[in-house]
């Protein structure tokens, strides 16, 4: 019997948000997900059911200044706005949830930006 990448990826996703969970003491989680074209991320209160701040390569001041939005440029400056809003709305230290993406390429330069940032994780 074949699993799918699909199944591998859900039961990945819930492995590291169960660690997550474990370990966070309270702290709010980043967010990350990465689709062909664009890169996200956002700071979510699990607590509250919130979400504290977000950011995007969507944003209007990124658009314009990127080539496109799915490379590691767009990934570092999504990372430095998420770190510059949190810190607006009060958050310096986070949980860094990557989903079921491996910590390599966009994901990684999203979180090194974001440490550089300000953020604690």
């Amino acid at each position: 019997m074949a699993t799918t990448n699909l199944s591998l990826q859900v039961r990945r996703r819930a492995r590291l948000r169960y660690q997550l969970k474990q370990k966070s003491v309270g702290r709010p989680r980043l967010s990350v997900f990465r689709s062909g074209k664009h890169i996200y991320a956002q700071i979510i209160d699990d607590a509250q059911g919130i979400t504290v701040a977000a950011a995007s390569s969507l944003d209007k001041d990124l658009k314009a200044a990127l080539k496109t939005g799915a490379d590691k440029d767009a990934a570092s400056a999504v990372g430095k706005l998420i770190a510059e809003r949190s810190k607006a709305a009060g958050v310096l230290a986070v949980v860094f949830d990557r989903g079921s993406y491996l910590y390599h390429g966009r994901v990684k330069a999203l979180a090194e930006a974001a440490r550089e940032g300000g953020l604690d994780f």
